[in-house]
This record gives structure tokens, sequence and C-alpha cells, in this order.
């Protein structure tokens, strides 16, 4: 059509999007019971009771981190909340952050 053609005169050719399809990782960033705490969404925790959104909140904000235990050390947390923390620990994992995913971490455009 004369837009198409348009439009292609006025931008050019379009590189294809790079977007990672294949993320190794994809099983741990919520559709499992094992989370990747450094790329997994802050809405996997509604999963768990306890951990949404106060405890996931500061989960997904003090990453990276470089083992599992490394979460008790997140400033700000209490007696109980780390209570809460050690009932799921057996399900965190920690995996290399990923760019496709670190960034929305805190908001991924789901809205009620």
């Amino acid at each position: 059509s004369a837009a198409s053609a348009a439009a292609l005169a006025t931008f050019g050719a379009v590189a294809p999007a790079n977007a990672n399809r294949e993320f190794e990782g994809v099983g741990l960033l919520g559709g499992g019971t094992v989370v990747d705490v450094n790329n997994a969404n802050v809405r996997v925790y509604l999963k768990m009771p306890g951990m949404y959104p106060s405890i996931a909140g500061k989960i997904v904000t003090a990453g990276p981190f470089k083992t599992v235990a490394d979460i008790y050390n997140i400033p700000g947390l209490s007696g109980k909340e780390k209570e809460v923390i050690k009932k799921y620990e057996s399900r965190f994992t920690v995996r290399t952050p990923s760019a496709d995913y670190v960034i929305d971490k805190y908001n991924n455009g789901l809205y009620r």
C-alpha cells in the first residue's frame, strides 16, 4: 500500500526484535514451585502466603543476591519476616540476573 511504502521510505528497514524468547530459567520465574529471586517478578510471591507485598517488595528491590542466604541480610527485615522467608527458603534459587527480566521485577504492567 501507499502508506506502507511511505513508512518504509521514512523509517527505513527496521531491525528485528532481539528479545530472549528461549531464557533457560523461564520455569523459575513463577510457573513452578522454585523461584529465582534475582529474576522473578514481585507478583510471583502471591503464591506464598505472608510474602506479598511487604517481604516480596524487599526481596525484589534488594537484589541481586549471590546466595539464597543473602536474602536474610536485607536491611530492615524483622524477625517475623525472616521466619516467613525461612518457611519458603527451600523454594528459592539464585541465578544470574537477566536484563530481560530484572527490568520487570517490580512492575510487570499487570493492573486490576
